[in-house]
């Protein structure tokens, strides 16, 4: 294998070429492992170039082999479209379909966290009755993975441990998968063996994004339009959400003592999870801009809830969380709190998910260790979850403390937010209030937007948001959504390029025209109808922001409000950010 060196540490493409004068074993057992998982994987394309080289061996002699080390050759290619220009470096895919793997310089794990480690999972010991399948899908674990069905799904994610033990799949079940995971872990083993990571692989119609995470291995298999970023940032979400679960301390320790461990013993029912997760983030744009999508609520509403949430405290209690049908509604934090850490948009993300994963949240009160992985992703919080309107349920109090025995005192904390919002009337308010139309901004063409605004205050740095109407016709099928997403996708994908970041994107599209810009101040992307030019987009663009500005008390957290609590004499704020759990303490996971 014959290798230039890049010094600054760019992207080079290792393309598989023809077959070499001498036998290099190494480079054999990457091209067999590329070639395996082709074949399972995507194996038209493989049929297509194998049928192309049969034509042109007909119709072309042979050539001598060449004098070559092996069989493998780091190149240089050019990208054939923007898009692949935009997210990858030097390495791209030719017309003959030809696996390009893209190979950065191998990175040192950054394993950091703060506190006292944890043990096991969070979640395993009360039993309640789990919520019913997805109507849209049902369980996937019984697709056979040699169906074109199977193959034809539009992403496919796939967890394993170093040892190539399969830990999850999204269709399909980990038994009938073992062996395809096998290969992957032979591809992610052959280039750490150069000392290097393997980033991603292209064939024509499929991009393959590996992400490797202490001793997991995600890997995804998609046929979308998103770029590779986006689908590393989809498996770090993944990841996140494993990590909530167990945490990284004792994954970590786990596959030291020893590397072939089953995870699954201790996911088992997590399943559901995880593919509520990926189905968020098939629709959900939060995850797309790392934002928390806030519930629009009149200022003087939200003032007095967080008011209520701040008076109802306790020692050791560090955030308390309303939620309103899936949307945040305000959120309060330990002032210490605040100043040692963040609380990130992904780590309320992953809570919602796993709020909405079972209906088993609704049955009463739960205290149960979660942990914030980008908070602290190796302790646990201990989580107090309660709808404050049942039978309906849609409003939901968290509220996380540092203190495994404090039960019964934040117990007491949630009735007096109970009946300080029962005297002001609160949760009829909260119900009355709607998400809102793109036509209540008054602006003509203009179908739908997504805002993320950066001009907010030094406190708020925290927790970013994002705003955004309801999906309206022609959008209002679950495939034109999809189709709108896609699109979104496709103008983030571009503005936030690693090789040629952009700042203005003005597109045309077959049914409507969009804009996406970004400021020093927001980050906004925007739909119109087709016939929009780019000057009246920007027309249109100015008098949104006004609205926007006008609105802005009412769509987003501006203050978010902070308390203190006198911590007790052995856990102060910083040092009990969470706490220490052996297995004897989880009982999570069978709540779904």
């Amino acid at each position: 294998m014959d290798t230039d060196n890049d010094q600054e540490g760019e992207t080079q493409g290792v393309k598989i070429c023809g077959p070499p004068l001498e036998v290099n074993t190494a480079a054999d057992t990457l091209a067999t492992s590329l070639s395996l998982l082709g074949n399972h994987m995507f194996p038209d394309v493989v049929a297509r170039k194998a049928a192309r080289e049969d034509e042109r061996a007909q119709d072309v002699p042979e050539e001598p082999p060449q004098d070559t080390e092996g069989s493998l050759s780091l190149q240089a290619t050019e990208p054939e479209s923007q898009e692949h220009q935009d997210d990858v470096a030097d390495g791209t895919q030719s017309d003959s379909g030809e696996f390009v793997v893209t190979v950065l310089a191998k990175a040192k794990l950054e394993e950091q966290g703060l506190g006292v480690k944890g043990h096991s999972s969070p979640l395993l010991e009360v039993g309640i009755q789990e919520s019913p399948p997805a109507a849209h899908g049902g369980s996937h674990r019984d697709e056979d993975v040699t169906a074109e069905s199977w193959r034809r799904h539009r992403k496919h994610i796939f967890v394993l441990s170093e040892a190539g033990k399969p830990i999850y799949s999204r269709y399909g079940s980990e038994e009938a998968l073992s062996s395809t995971m096998g290969v992957m872990m032979a591809l992610v083993s052959f280039v750490q063996s150069g000392d290097n990571n393997i980033r991603s692989v292209y064939s024509e119609e499929h991009t393959v994004v590996f992400l490797q995470k202490g001793p997991l291995v995600l890997v995804c298999v998609s046929s979308s339009r998103q770029s590779e970023q986006q689908l590393r940032s989809e498996l770090l979400y993944v990841y996140y959400q494993i990590i909530s679960m167990l945490t990284q301390a004792s994954i970590s320790r786990i596959f030291e003592h020893k590397k072939n461990y089953d995870l699954r013993r201790l996911l088992a029912g997590s399943e559901k999870i995880l593919d509520g997760l990926l189905d968020l983030m098939d629709s959900d744009p939060s995850f797309l801009l790392t934002a928390v999508h806030c519930l629009p609520l009149a200022s003087s509403l939200r003032d007095s809830l967080s008011q209520i949430l701040q008076k109802a405290i306790t020692p050791n209690l560090v955030f308390s969380i309303l939620i309103a049908k899936n949307q945040l509604l305000t959120v309060v934090q330990e002032r210490a709190v605040i100043e040692d850490a963040r609380l990130e948009p992904a780590d309320i993300h992953l809570l919602l998910n796993l709020i909405g994963a079972s209906s088993a949240f609704q049955a009463g009160e739960i205290w149960t260790p979660i942990c914030l992985p980008l908070f602290n992703p190796d302790c646990y919080f201990y989580t107090y979850i309660s709808y404050l309107d049942p039978p309906e349920c849609t409003v939901c109090l968290l509220l996380l403390s540092t203190d495994k025995e404090a039960f019964y005192a934040v117990a007491e904390c949630k009735r007096r937010i109970e009946e300080a919002m029962a005297a002001q009337g609160s949760l009829g308010l909260i119900a009355k209030a709607q998400t809102y139309s793109v036509s209540q901004v008054g602006v003509a063409d203009l179908r739908h937007f997504m805002y993320k605004p950066f001009d907010v205050p030094d406190n708020h740095r925290q927790l970013t948001q994002f705003t955004s109407p309801e999906m309206e016709a022609p959008y209002h099928t679950e495939e034109e959504k999809m189709r709108l997403l896609d699109l979104y996708r496709y103008m983030h994908g571009r503005i936030h390029s690693n090789s040629r970041p952009l700042k203005l994107i003005y597109h045309v599209a077959e049914r409507e025209t969009l804009l996406a810009w970004v400021t020093s101040k927001f980050e906004l992307y925007t739909c119109f109808s087709p016939l929009v030019t780019k000057a009246c987009a920007i027309t249109v663009i100015t008098k949104l922001l006004r609205w926007i500005k006008k609105e802005e008390e009412r769509l987003f957290i501006r203050y978010p409000p902070k308390y203190s609590t006198t911590p007790n004499p052995a856990k102060s704020s910083r040092g009990a950010k969470a706490e220490q759990t052996d297995s004897s303490d989880n009982g999570f996971l069978s709540l779904l």
